[in-house]
């Protein structure tokens, strides 16, 4: 198995190295694991061009939801007995642990129609460890068409298959978890205009909620029902989080609790917004009114998790941002892996970056990587953007990047929401500051 360098991510979209969807996020332990389909890019010679195309899943982990590890590949197409193994079909998966075993459950296209039939269904993978090795099982699970499995055990340990294929459908599994153990279940409560799909599905002080992916538009929202059994019935209840404001065609998410908090994992296409078949996974806290109901999630780039004012700080990731004077680009548009920098071009243009973690060890000085042509004057401060400034800092004339360092000004410990503000109109680009 090969283990990827982990890197502090703790900003929206929390995966950088490849394009990543459909997160199933599990709490194993004391880490949080996502299980993504991971998007590529179609060529004339692999998959459809213009279309989804998938050929294997990754496993990434965190016990912080800012320093994230990318474990590798767990299952690959051309490696599952059962799969067409230039399908490029490897859609939206999960993965659930029982009695010391994790079952993963994915999607595909069928590699012979004459025994399988035609078309998706679903087969499971089997590890002794979240990250594996994943061994898949020869057959898919008999009786299941469709796509999007999510598994679901309840606390009597009784354990369901949901997957969607027009419709939601739902059937309990054995306890091998490999075999159904009912007839399959139409879920017909839910919206009948405009596609859906994506189930998941969890319980809360005795509510069971069926989330799912709906069209009541255009493009897909995140949208719940709620029962008193798995099975349902369920009452269309309210969103989760609306239409992507940009056109991301599809959004598929999972939901967790992580240390006493709930998060929303999700998808957007944030490394290619000219294309919503290459998206990437995001994840923002999610929060229940006294009654149960679900409070919006409204999607942030700041995300989740804690920053170390010693690492780099990607501003750009911003908590929020100042209505002109700041903007935000592509470092490399042909390359965008290689993520965003921050754009000052007038005189108060601030954002606005939450939760750095300063320590209680006094930190002596600011360096800035930050480039412009014509030189400025770049202010950081705390907490509130007239709050007391941590340091200011004096850019030279330069059409270069620059690692800037000047000292500070004032120390403060602990946790702080910090503000760069530019002090003239001159443009400056940011990529990252950071303390030491």
């Amino acid at each position: 198995m090969i283990f990827a360098i982990g890197c502090s991510f703790g900003q929206n979209p929390i995966i950088r190295n490849q394009f990543s969807a459909d997160p199933s996020a599990r709490v194993f332990g004391d880490r949080v694991y996502v299980f993504p389909s991971h998007d590529i890019l179609a060529t004339k010679d692999r998959g459809r061009q213009g279309w989804f195309c998938m050929e294997d899943y990754h496993v990434f982990s965190s016990d912080n939801l800012t320093d994230w590890t990318d474990h590798g590949t767990i299952v690959q197409q051309h490696k599952v007995p059962w799969v067409k193994p230039d399908s490029y079909s490897m859609w939206a998966p999960d993965c659930i642990e029982r009695n010391g075993k994790y079952y993963f459950y994915f999607p595909s296209t069928v590699k012979d129609s004459i025994i399988d039939g035609r078309g998706f269904t679903i087969g499971v993978a089997i590890a002794d460890k979240p990250e594996g090795p994943y061994t898949p099982e020869p057959l898919p699970i008999a009786r299941v068409r469709g796509i999007d499995p999510n598994v679901f055990i309840d606390k009597d340990g009784q354990a369901y298959l949901y997957w969607s294929a027009g419709n939601i459908f739902a059937a309990k599994l054995k306890d091998n978890m490999l075999e159904l153990d009912s007839e399959v279940k139409t879920l017909g409560e839910l919206p009948t205009k405009g596609l859906k799909e994506g189930p998941y599905v969890f319980e809360r002080n005795g509510m069971y909620y069926l989330t799912y992916p709906h069209v009541e538009n255009k493009t897909e929202r995140l949208e719940y029902a709620i029962s008193d059994n798995p099975l349902g019935p369920f009452k269309i209840t309210g969103v989760i989080m609306d239409e992507s404001p940009t056109g991301c065609w599809t959004n598929h998410h999972s939901i967790i609790n992580f240390k006493g908090q709930w998060y929303l994992f999700y998808h957007h296409n944030d490394y290619s917004p000219r294309f919503d078949k290459a998206r990437s996974v995001r994840v923002d806290k999610l929060n229940f009114n006294a009654d149960g109901t679900i409070q919006k999630v409204i999607p942030t780039l700041r995300g989740v998790g804690i920053t170390k004012a010693t690492d780099d700080i990607q501003i750009d990731r911003y908590s929020n941002i100042s209505e002109q004077g700041a903007s935000i680009a592509f470092l490399d548009s042909l390359n965008t892996f290689k993520g965003w920098k921050t754009v000052f071009n007038k005189s108060n243009g601030w954002v606005q970056y939450n939760n750095v973690d300063f320590g209680k060890k006094r930190l002596k000085s600011i360096i800035v990587k930050v480039k412009s042509e014509n030189g400025g004057t770049l202010e950081i401060r705390g907490n509130v953007v007239n709050g007391p400034v941590i340091a200011e800092v004096s850019i030279p004339k330069s059409t270069d990047w620059k690692e800037i360092r000047v000292p500070l000004t004032k120390f403060e410990s602990n946790n702080l929401n910090l503000f760069a503000i530019s002090k003239n109109d001159n443009e400056i680009e940011i990529d990252w500051i950071k303390f030491e």
